[in-house]
């Protein structure tokens, strides 16, 4: 089953990679890209196994999947609690104010941290978790401003975000019934 995850993922990539955004969004991240090795080993190890509750977030943050291609990828809980350490490339176009940095980036993820640190840091409550729950990001890009300042697909004109919320549309169903096909009435 992972090995599903691992090519709907590449799937998605090649997808959105080429999507066109205009002002005020200046330069778009796809971490499924530049961060795929990471991202693939976060797949190959948590998304192998049946779940019952599949959790998405709703786009990647600069201090987290931004910067480890995992999806609320605060660096610290990636690295230590999860155990995924992978060369992260750069982006092709990088925002000066958002440099990827990969497992170097000293910025933390809050809501990163809330979400790993909520099972708890004993690798037991780790596997306890992954056991039930996978976790990842309906939409893979990250959105910036001139400013760095990260913009939200929901904030996207309607004209740029159908393109992207078809392909998304198309990949997070898929994502989603991998991870969890096992989904019944409790």
């Amino acid at each position: 089953m992972s090995d599903d995850l691992v090519e709907i993922s590449r799937l998605l990539s090649a997808e959105v990679q080429d999507l066109v955004f205009g002002p005020p969004v200046t330069h778009v991240y796809n971490p499924l890209d530049y961060a795929r090795a990471p991202h693939r080993a976060y797949l190959e190890r948590y998304g192998g196994t049946p779940k019952s509750v599949v959790m998405f977030g709703m786009n990647p943050g600069p201090w987290g999947m931004a910067q480890t291609g995992v999806p609320f990828g605060e660096v610290h809980f990636v690295r230590d609690w999860l155990g995924i350490d992978a060369p992260v490339e750069r982006p092709e176009r990088e925002h000066p104010k958002r440099p990827v940095e990969g497992f170097r980036c000293r910025r933390s993820e809050v809501s990163g941290a809330r979400l790993w640190g909520w099972p708890g840091p004993a690798s037991a409550l780790r596997e306890a978790f992954f056991d039930r729950f996978f976790v990842a990001n309906y939409c893979p890009l990250v959105f910036m401003e001139d400013s760095g300042r990260n913009r939200t697909p929901d904030k996207l004109p309607s004209a740029e975000a159908q393109p992207a919320v078809r392909s998304l549309r198309s990949g997070a169903p898929e994502r989603g019934a991998r991870a969890a096909p096992d989904v019944r009435d409790r």
